[in-house]
């Protein structure tokens, strides 16, 4: 019998399906095979293809799962059938669940891959559901609703060692790879600041106090998951509950993790030493701010010097974006380096001065795919993947901490090995909460 270490229970050794995909992968490589026991040509042989669960699947997940529609998808799990209804209606012989602990639990053999498109808060619950039983995952951004959370799923996924990736597939893309490129050789110099702004905000607001009658389409208790307990309103559903702490991180939680990316990766960055938050006001205990300005600072990393990094969200921008006449992009990075700067978004960059870069050409990357595929394949070969739970784990951290930040209205000195702002002990009720009975990690 091999222990569970997570759960403490025993799991008996079992040839898996998943394992059967794997080794095949391996041997294929190392073994010339005539295409037809693959199937037709540019088409994959049913036994190359990984049974995927997909869970949640209205909205992000419906795109999801066109996304990864050349698998085998075996089972949906949501909570709310009026926003599930047209995937449902396009896969009508998927098993469908409402509770995707009974999904994990019922189809755990029959199914080699998860990819998870919920609300925040539910992420690492159904993340850490199914690494532990032996199932692939690719999580919807940020990676879970507290750093605690996110921090156990890190090591989990780790001590496992199976396919993960977080959906921030920006991260997959030409121009990210290409920005990352030219920052690390140096194109901008030695980078000291960086600034990233989403204009977009989540509207402040106290919780409602009247109860409407929960839709006959909703379960709405499952809906909540590991949350607190509160009575059902639409001011919650179907995206506004990105506003409210309970279940979102606001904007930044919400874009954090597709722009603060860019500076992430390029800049090697990993835990800040301090986070600081400006707020707008007046301050709602439950919900996100209408804008926010977050300041975290990072040390050497080799030999790389210290870097401020700067985000803001509710038409908040960095002074230098209107100064020196940069595009009004309404998302977008600025890397400040001692040889000039650069502006990018999703699928553009530029230069500055503009003089300084006449005739600058592009760095050049090989070998894109995307998002979704980088994942497939990893889940098949054991390949890498770009934002892995042990990149994306840290990146998410860092995002959420800007949250609590916010929350406490303290800069914080951060203790990242254990967890803690050295300096702020009230800042632990905002960096891990306990979960609902039932929905333990």
């Amino acid at each position: 019998m091999q222990d569970d270490k997570a759960s403490g229970k025993s799991i008996t050794p079992r040839i898996t399906r998943r394992e059967f995909v794997s080794a095949a992968a391996a041997a294929a490589s190392l073994t010339i095979v005539p295409s037809s026991v693959f199937g037709a040509p540019g088409k994959q042989a049913p036994s190359d293809k990984l049974n995927i669960a997909c869970i949640g699947v209205g909205g992000r997940g419906y795109a999801n799962i066109m996304n990864v529609k050349g698998e085998n998808i075996v089972a949906f799990c949501d909570v709310d059938d009026k926003r599930a209804a047209d995937t449902y209606k396009k896969f009508p012989k998927v098993k469908k669940y409402y509770d995707f602990r009974k999904l994990l639990d019922k189809e755990r053999k029959n199914v080699d891959a998860v990819v998870i498109s919920t609300t925040d808060h539910v992420h690492i619950p159904a993340s850490v559901m199914a690494l532990k039983r032996g199932i692939h995952v690719y999580c919807e951004k940020p990676l879970g609703q507290n750093i605690g959370e996110v921090r156990e799923a890190t090591k989990i996924a780790k001590r496992y060692g199976l396919a993960t990736q977080m959906g921030n597939g920006a991260h997959s893309g030409y121009n990210y790879r290409s920005v990352v490129k030219m920052i690390k050789s140096g194109v901008i110099g030695d980078v000291k600041e960086a600034h990233c702004w989403c204009d977009e905000s989540w509207p402040s607001k106290n919780r409602p106090k009247d109860t409407p009658p929960i839709p006959k389409t909703l379960k709405w208790d499952l809906w909540l998951g590991p949350a607190p307990y509160r009575p059902y309103h639409r001011c919650y559903l179907p995206l506004a509950w990105r506003g409210w702490w309970d279940f979102g991180n606001g904007r930044i939680g919400d874009m954090g993790c597709h722009m603060i990316d860019l500076p992430f990766s390029a800049l090697d960055l990993k835990y800040p030493l301090t986070v600081e938050s400006k707020r707008s006001t007046p301050i709602y205990k439950e919900s996100a701010p209408r804008w926010l300005i977050s300041k975290w600072t990072f040390g050497k990393r080799g030999d790389l010097p210290p870097v401020e990094l700067t985000w803001y969200d509710g038409n908040q921008r960095p002074p230098l974006q209107k100064q020196h006449k940069m595009p009004n992009w309404p998302e977008a990075t600025i890397f400040v380096g001692s040889k000039g700067m650069m502006i990018a978004d999703y699928g553009r960059f530029k230069l500055f001065p503009e003089k300084d870069f006449a005739g600058f050409k592009r760095a050049h990357v090989t070998n894109v795919m995307s998002h979704h595929a980088e994942w497939i394949k990893a889940c098949k070969t054991g390949s890498p993947t770009g934002t892995d739970f042990a990149y994306a784990g840290p990146l998410t951290e860092t995002i959420l901490l800007g949250a609590v930040a916010c929350r406490v209205g303290e800069k914080l000195q951060w203790d990242a090995k254990n967890l803690k702002a050295t300096n702020c002990p009230e800042a632990d009720q905002f960096i891990q909460r306990e979960n609902r009975k039932g929905w333990e990690l």
